[in-house]
């Protein structure tokens, strides 16, 4: 499968917004929305056209992609899923986008980046209910437990990246106990759990033309 191997800060400008793709260095004066508030290339600061509503709805399918760190087929099949189950699609759609375990390793602040999510899921440090899972697109369900195994060396690394996050909680559908590296899905996350500036209708309407 491909992934993006270009420079983040680039894919942050261009949504003109923090996508935190970084970690702890969007936190920082070195971030390159903060550095360089326009978008990339060599007409990034000339003034910009207005979008029209097929711009619009494609820059937030865009963002919302960027946001999770997946490319555009892995995207499509979730829609897919989304569109064909019986609730509304646009939430269906966050909601599975919330459910892949890297991201629940990146919202229970075991990473500090939805990239570095997927490295500690790939290198096989996480376990759900007892079992080594090394897929960041698995889907937890209600009841899941999470834990993180391994080495002193990658729990050391893990406690610092929870030292590092801490402060920004945990969402309400998510339950964890950070000192001992642990977490359990209480239940599916609701619209209202997921605070991101996403506006799904628009990515609905785009897949729907």
């Amino acid at each position: 499968m491909g992934k993006y191997l270009g420079p983040s800060c680039r894919l942050c400008r261009r949504e003109a917004m923090k996508l935190f793709l970084k970690g702890a260095r969007c936190y920082t004066e070195k971030c390159g929305v903060a550095r360089r508030a326009f978008p990339p290339g060599q007409h990034g600061q000339a003034r910009g056209a207005k979008l029209s509503n097929y711009g619009l709805q494609l820059r937030e399918k865009q963002k919302v992609k960027r946001m999770y760190g997946i490319m555009e087929r892995q995207f499509r099949r979730y829609f897919a899923i989304a569109s064909k189950s019986k609730g509304v699609t646009g939430k269906v759609l966050l909601q599975e986008l919330e459910c892949r375990l890297d991201n629940v390793i990146f919202r229970l602040c075991f990473a500090v980046s939805h990239k570095q999510a997927r490295q500690i899921v790939r290198h096989g440090a996480i376990y759900v209910n007892d079992k080594r899972v090394n897929i960041p697109s698995y889907s937890v369900e209600q009841g899941d437990s999470i834990e993180v195994k391994g080495t002193e060396g990658v729990k050391k690394g893990i406690k610092a990246n929870v030292e590092a996050t801490k402060d920004k909680g945990l969402p309400k559908w998510l339950d964890g106990d950070l000192a001992n590296l642990k977490g359990r899905v209480m239940r599916l996350p609701e619209r209202d759990d997921i605070q991101l500036p996403i506006q799904e209708q628009l990515i609905v309407e785009l897949y729907s033309k």
